[in-house]
């Protein structure tokens, strides 16, 4: 009869125990009763610590009550917290006395920072054990048209989310917090430089019309070849890398204060091409010398200059080509837990892909895009700006000043942005149509070309805060810098 019995302990021994998920009662009784005996125990933990990371339903529910309380500047006891537990019966205790039984017990309040950053940890780990046993079952049992690489992304998704405020379920929100959020904007745009709500482009006139660059905003900035998208949205961040300023936070986070942290996803150059343009509108040596060494010694110490200049700023460049917008998503989070995001640029919207499922439909492609894209700016709160191709038709025209109706794929593009602006430059017009030299035609021409030359417009064709118009700004097309039109009613008076 050894047989059995040694094989019966053998089967015990193999047999996995029960694991019950990683909480600590005791830290979570220790909070609520510092609370309770010293309210002020709770600003130790009031910035990161909420309900729902106590593993304790009944904790919870004393947790939430003692804020509402708390908040509300009456105090949190046993005594004025009965009132809300009902009648539950709690381990043969009524509430009345467990209440008082953790208020008694409760020691000091100097550890109540450290028990809440327990609780909080441990509700962590809970919510990671979560995600990787929703990532096993669904490796192992995910349906034939599903990909691994959307489970990737899937994942990727929900622990970036996790990383960055813990916050794991949205819904809805207290109104009063949208407002303390609304406040904290204003401030924060009366200390920033220019006064401004949004990120500043560095274009004084743009700023004005649009307040800076908002956060969760989708700016489409669209225009015909030869306009200067790249060229205006390259300045525009390095304008805003170059401004950055950053304040360490107490809990060892930077927080911007000025300027910001730049993504930028360049689907149609290279980053070495990218680079090239920067250096030239920064050192004013054109582009087309650089590439080809064209350049005098003053030249080459003007570019070793800017570069020098532009080691240390905050600017991130993806290169990668025929990425999909889930691919993108997943690489704009990575950059933002990893080295801090204030402003993400596509350049350009035409060059991504969808889902990767198979579709003669391009219209329904482009929506699943910039639905993506808007879904993204909310998701990090960083204003996404997206390069968009505008369709022939805008030739047909004797003006060829772009409207929204002219954007490709306009449909979806149209909805989604909050703001669409597009770039025309009436210079590149009436340069094409130079007549022969010598004749009346050519001093008419040779005036236009005078009255438009260097001169660019941004046209806000939809701006969902804010007013629509143009704004005009200075075009050096050698360098393909734009900057701030010198107006004559800014000019300095005269002597």
């Amino acid at each position: 009869m050894a047989l059995p019995n040694a094989l019966t302990a053998n089967l015990e021994a193999v047999q996995p125990e029960y694991r019950v998920p990683p909480h600590n009662i005791d830290a979570e009784q220790a909070l609520l009763g510092a609370i309770m005996v010293n309210n002020d125990a709770y600003y130790r933990v009031s910035d990161f610590l909420l309900p729902e990371h106590f593993m304790e339903a009944v904790h919870r529910q004393i947790f939430e009550v003692a804020v509402s309380l708390i908040k509300a500047g009456k105090l949190a006891t046993p005594i004025t917290l009965k009132t809300y537990l009902g009648d539950a019966d709690l381990g043969g205790v009524t509430p009345m006395q467990y209440l008082a039984r953790l208020a008694a017990e409760a020691t000091t309040v100097i550890n109540a920072g450290e028990y809440g950053r327990t609780i909080y940890d441990l509700a962590i780990r809970r919510r990671l054990i979560t995600i990787g046993e929703d990532l096993v079952n669904g490796a192992f049992e995910a349906p034939v048209e599903s990909r691994p690489r959307d489970q990737i992304e899937a994942t990727e998704r929900r622990l970036y989310e996790l990383a960055e405020s813990g916050k794991y379920d949205g819904g809805f929100q207290k109104f009063s917090d949208a407002l303390t959020a609304a406040i904290d904007m204003a401030a924060k745009a009366y200390q920033r430089d220019g006064k401004l709500s949004g990120i500043s482009t560095g274009l004084t006139d743009l700023d004005a019309k649009m307040g800076g660059l908002q956060p969760s905003d989708l700016i489409i900035l669209a225009g015909r070849p030869a306009m200067g998208k790249t060229s205006l949205v390259t300045n525009i961040a390095f304008n805003i890398a170059k401004a950055y300023r950053g304040e360490k936070q107490p809990d060892g986070t930077m927080q911007t204060v000025n300027g910001g942290i730049v993504g930028f996803f360049s689907l149609e150059m290279s980053a070495e091409q990218l680079a090239t343009r920067i250096i030239a509108e920064q050192s004013g040596v054109p582009s087309y010398k650089i590439r080809r060494g064209d350049i005098r010694p003053e030249d080459f110490y003007k570019i070793t200059d800017a570069a020098r200049d532009m080691q240390t700023i905050p600017f991130y460049i993806d290169q990668t080509g025929g990425i999909s917008i889930a691919q993108l998503a997943a690489r704009a989070r990575r950059l933002k837990r990893q080295k801090g995001l204030d402003l993400l640029i596509i350049d350009y919207l035409q060059l991504l892909s969808g889902s990767g499922k198979k579709s003669d439909n391009r219209v329904q492609e482009m929506t699943e895009i910039t639905t993506g894209m808007k879904a993204l700016a909310k998701e990090l709160a960083v204003p996404i700006i997206g390069l968009s191709q505008l369709s022939r038709q805008v030739e047909n025209r004797d003006d060829k000043r772009p409207q929204l109706s002219d954007l490709r794929e306009s449909g979806s593009i149209e909805q989604d942005a909050d703001v669409v602006m597009f770039v025309f430059r009436e210079e590149y017009y009436v340069g094409n149509k130079k007549p022969r030299e010598g004749t009346e035609e050519f001093f008419a021409w040779e005036a236009e070309m005078q009255r438009v030359h260097g001169k660019a417009e941004v046209i806000l064709g939809k701006q969902r805060h804010g007013p629509t118009g143009t704004v005009e700004l200075q075009f050096d097309a050698n360098i393909t810098r734009f900057s701030n039109l010198a107006q004559s009613d800014r000019m300095p008076e005269q002597m």
